[in-house]
């Protein structure tokens, strides 16, 4: 039979486990520095270097009492040991003790001497000083403009609490556990060097491909860093990445369903009659994306090119309000994800009126 000692032991350091690299089921149980200091740390969408600075902090000071929590756990857990009375416990015991507060208190005084001057050393701090110019003279105005384009809703941002990847219109960042890297997009390139297949993942059935990007940093003050993304995000991070972004010779990139699709979505399209846009009318952005004009109108085709008269395609009157790809992925969001084979000869409803339409009812803005 096993002892008390033994089994608190093991359950103690599968939880501290747990709680450093924090897998789903705690997040969603609440058991992350994140949620339990969430009302010290405020919230990361109004101040995100503040937020960090604060979090890394706390994490620093929480994690560093593990072994002393371990030693009051014991207390309990093994009383023969009397581990109560520090005279009494045997030499080992003593000396994890000592250590395990010596730990804690050095943790409390690195986080003093962060919080020194406004957190001017912190780790963060000290990133951001790298970035000091004229058009930022402190590090507190390169903290503001990180804040502000955090705040916009167009940043990519991807990957779980210990290792996220943000990009702003400005910025490449990761956050870690006990840091903040970050790089103006201005000032790096990106290579992806490394691809590795998992055939199981908690968040999906299907086989994922998980990517390696190491960020490499022209200013010699800011340190290069690496980045992990699954291939299903990489899309839009290109969409978000203004800095060069290369591919290793020997890193081949797998597409998933929907790009497929995308591919050959466009390519059918293109074997369509196309649209003309009537005099005078002006082409405004896509309300999918606003990031390029509105290039695909909905004509009622089907039945011109022999699909006979039972179908059921309606007309459409919307006037040109959407891009290809945005119309892509809205046809291939109303499909059954189950059979690929029969996107193609589906039909789905307009998103704007709700008439519905098939893939040869989709023409090219000329």
């Amino acid at each position: 039979m096993e002892s008390p000692e033994l089994s608190f032991t093991l359950a103690y350091v599968a939880f501290s486990l747990c709680f450093i690299f924090t897998p789903n089921e705690f997040r969603a149980a609440g058991l992350t520095v994140q949620n339990l200091f969430s009302s010290w740390l405020g919230s990361e969408e109004i101040g995100f270097i503040q937020y960090h600075l604060r979090r890394t902090s706390c994490t620093v000071l929480v994690h560093s009492v593990l072994p002393l929590g371990y030693y009051v756990g014991m207390c309990f857990a093994a009383p023969d040991k009397n581990l109560t009375s520090i005279f009494q416990a045997s030499d080992g015991w003593r000396a994890f003790l000592l250590l395990s507060v010596c730990l804690h208190l050095s943790s409390w005084l690195l986080v003093m001497y962060w919080s020194c001057w406004c957190w001017h050393n912190h780790p963060i701090s000290r990133t951001l000083q790298a970035f000091v110019r004229p058009s930022f003279p402190r590090w507190g105005a390169v903290a503001v403009s990180v804040n502000t384009e955090f705040r916009r809703i167009d940043k990519f941002a991807t990957g779980v609490p210990g290792a996220r990847v943000i990009v702003t219109d400005s910025w490449v960042m990761k956050a870690t556990t006990y840091h903040v890297h970050m790089v103006l997009q201005s000032e790096c390139h990106v290579t992806v060097t490394e691809s590795r297949q998992h055939q199981l993942s908690p968040e999906s059935a299907s086989p994922i491909q998980m990517l390696t990007l190491r960020v490499h940093s022209i200013n010699p003050a800011v340190r290069s860093f690496n980045i992990s993304l699954n291939s299903t995000d990489y899309a839009d991070l290109r969409l978000k990445l203004y800095a060069p972004l290369r591919n290793s010779p020997n890193v081949v990139i797998r597409q998933t369903i929907s790009e497929l699709f995308l591919d050959t979505f466009r390519a059918q399209v293109e074997l369509n009659q196309p649209y003309t846009l009537p005099s005078g009318q002006e082409v405004e952005l896509c309300i999918g994306c606003m990031q390029v004009p509105a290039d695909a109108k909905l004509v009622r085709l089907c039945q011109a090119a022999g699909m006979g008269n039972e179908s059921e395609c309606q007309l459409c009157s919307c006037r040109p309000m959407w891009c290809l790809m945005c119309l892509g992925r809205w046809f291939a969001s109303r499909q059954d994800q189950q059979r690929p084979e029969t996107w193609l000869s589906t039909r789905v409803t307009c998103p704007t009126c709700r008439a519905k339409f098939c893939i040869l009812d989709i023409c090219a803005i000329r």
